[in-house]
């Protein structure tokens, strides 16, 4: 079994899958996290940085009320809610994160890659340039988007039996 996600499903299926291993329920035996929103706060460079690439997902328009709408303010920094702020040293399974690098959501994956490895975890991170959120499925018929999945179909077979 595998889990799959993508932005802020991305999100959910990693903190999901932390609530799942501190409660002592089996994992999935993959996780594949399609430009995932992995932090809700406005942390990260590229929440600036690529501010004015991506409009449609500036922060203060359309995240910061989704935010708030999913947690309050003091919880937001909950691994559950935001999974960048997690502790992966107990367990986690293999993990593709995929994105563009027009995404504002880019210091996310970065961060939750890093905190992965860091805690002994198995992570990939698949990035591909000037891509925009989600465009493995906002342009599944692009060069990019046909890899992408591609990918993501075989890390699923390697890791999780197919």
């Amino acid at each position: 079994v595998a889990l799959w996600g993508d932005s802020a499903g991305g999100g959910l299926a990693a903190g999901a899958t932390l609530a799942a291993r501190d409660r002592g329920v089996a994992l999935p035996g993959a996780l594949v996290l399609l430009s995932p929103w992995a932090d809700v706060t406005e942390t990260g460079d590229s929440y600036a940085t690529l501010r004015d690439v991506e409009k449609a997902y500036r922060y203060d328009d359309l995240l910061a009320p989704a935010a708030a709408a999913y947690a309050p303010p003091d919880e937001q920094k909950h691994p559950y809610v935001s999974p960048v702020y997690g502790d992966f040293a107990g367990g986690f399974p293999p993990t593709l994160i995929q994105g563009g690098t027009r995404e504002i959501f880019l210091s996310g994956f970065v961060r939750l890659y890093q905190a992965i490895e860091a805690g002994g975890g198995s992570a990939k991170l698949d990035l591909y340039e000037a891509m925009p959120h989600l465009f493995q499925a906002r342009i599944p018929s692009a060069p990019e988007g046909r890899r992408a999945l591609e990918r993501a179909v075989r890390f699923v077979e390697t890791h999780a039996g197919g």
